[in-house]
């Protein structure tokens, strides 16, 4: 860890960068299955939903920015290598074979909502840890995430 001024020991501070990075982690792969979606869907709503995947995942850079960006600011080390993305992520992994329309929209609904659950967690963690400042950056990601996972979830009502 790197010395900072900030006012949090450096014991939450290096619990807080490990964190952000297995967010991080999450992140970057829902960006890669975003991609694998947007690249492959097939199927009568292929442009809606080429263009959905897209947008997502455009959205979706921001936020891994600032995970990685809150985590350097805080002494730690971004880690976004793939090797560490495959290592930590915890979301499902991604169907090879899916092609249709509802293969990938139902594994983009259960990657959106597994990063969400675990960046709810995440508000929790940094909340008891005292910092605020990760908390709130995990909040507005969690706000995002519900947003990006409703505009998913009108695509699969026939789906359930």
């Amino acid at each position: 860890m790197q010395a900072s001024k900030i006012d949090l020991k450096h014991n939450i501070r290096e619990a807080m960068a490990e964190l952000l990075n297995a967010r991080l982690a999450d992140a970057l792969d829902l960006r890669g299955q975003l991609y694998q979606a947007h690249w492959n869907v097939k199927g009568p709503h292929f442009l809606m939903l080429h263009q959905l995947f897209d947008r997502i995942g455009t959205e979706l850079e921001a936020d891994i920015d600032e995970l990685a960006e809150r985590a350097t600011a805080l002494g730690g080390r971004a880690d976004g290598t793939p090797a560490s993305v495959a290592k930590r992520s915890t979301l499902p992994k991604y169907p090879e074979n899916a092609t249709g329309e509802s293969d990938h929209l139902k594994a983009i609904l259960a990657s959106l909502a597994a990063f969400g659950a675990s960046t709810r967690a995440a508000i929790d963690a940094a909340d008891e840890a005292g910092d605020k400042g990760t908390a709130d950056l995990f909040t507005g990601i969690s706000r995002g995430l519900d947003k990006k996972l409703w505009f998913v979830e009108t695509h699969t009502m026939d789906l359930r």
